[in-house]
């Protein structure tokens, strides 16, 4: 049974629309300070104004770009959990990078980790090569070694974590499909969810993101947000697409450093078009999946 709440925007970057009756926050004005990372400074100054913008009850929010996935760490906050949870996180990316700047749409998860009510945290479809050997030491390994985090990656050797005494908490699999398989047998049927999708976890032939992509179809999506039914108590969606040219040489050499690239004006509408239309999908069994 459909129990639907209001979806949100956190309007930064007008990559998100079409989402019918959706609150939209406008944000346009912070978009510079808190895109892709910020000082612990802006975030804390963010976070009130956020909290005052937000309805007493909402549904999935949307953050735009995958440059703000960051803002992820801020709704847990926002949750003001009197239980524990799992976060689950759908992403090309373990985003529990080291970053001695703040915070950025790399490193949340690590910050997530330490929220004492989230007991684990697992991100799967990770294929990026920032879990491989030759960035181990970007990873943060706290969370690994307690058990806390655990990376669900294709076509990526994580190996290096046996000497860390965390194999397991790194799991390889060669597909997409059996990926997805193992996660559902071992998720938490206990534990409430809360689900952070990236969309960058997908396919270029399903939707188009700013950054390198994985192995994951639609229909991947769809078998998680089932399993989900009846668990979330919340909701976020990023990795829309949007173009900004950095006030700050540091971001824009950072953005520049990650290979992101900027589509032109009407390559940019097509990709935001097949977006707006996949989070309609995605809204809906979202909506299908609230703890009542």
């Amino acid at each position: 049974m459909t129990n639907s709440r209001t979806p949100v925007i956190l309007n930064f970057d007008h990559s998100v629309n079409d989402i019918p009756d959706a609150v939209n926050v406008p944000l346009q004005t912070w978009q510079e300070l808190i895109r892709f990372g910020c000082r612990w400074s802006a975030f804390r100054r963010l976070k009130p104004l956020l909290s005052s913008l937000l309805p007493p009850q909402y549904g999935c929010v949307f953050t735009g770009s995958g440059d703000y996935h960051h803002l992820t760490w801020l709704l847990l906050k926002h949750l003001n959990m009197q239980e524990d949870i799992q976060l689950i996180v759908c992403d090309n990316h373990p985003d529990n990078m080291r970053y001695p700047f703040g915070i950025h749409c790399g490193s949340w998860v690590y910050w997530a980790s330490r929220l004492p009510r989230v007991k684990h945290i697992h991100v799967i479809g990770i294929g990026s090569a920032d879990i491989t050997a030759r960035h181990a030491w970007e990873n943060h390994w706290s969370p690994l070694m307690k058990g806390k985090l655990t990376y669900w990656s294709t076509g990526v050797d994580a190996r290096w974590l046996r000497c860390l005494g965390a194999a397991e908490q790194a799991l390889a699999f060669p597909d997409a499909d059996s990926l997805m398989n193992a996660f559902l047998q071992k998720m938490d049927a206990t534990l409430p969810v809360y689900l952070s999708i990236d969309k960058d976890v997908l396919r270029p032939e399903v939707v188009n993101t700013n950054w390198d992509q994985g192995m994951f179809l639609e229909a991947h999506l769809q078998r998680l947000l089932t399993a989900c039914q009846g668990r979330l108590v919340g909701a976020d969606i990023t990795g829309d697409v949007s173009a900004y040219q950095y006030q700050s040489r540091f971001k824009r050499w950072l953005s520049a450093a990650d290979g992101q690239e900027t589509p032109s004006d009407s390559v940019l509408r097509q990709w935001q078009q097949r977006q707006n239309a996949l989070n309609l999908r995605l809204l809906a069994q979202i909506n299908a999946g609230w703890r009542q």
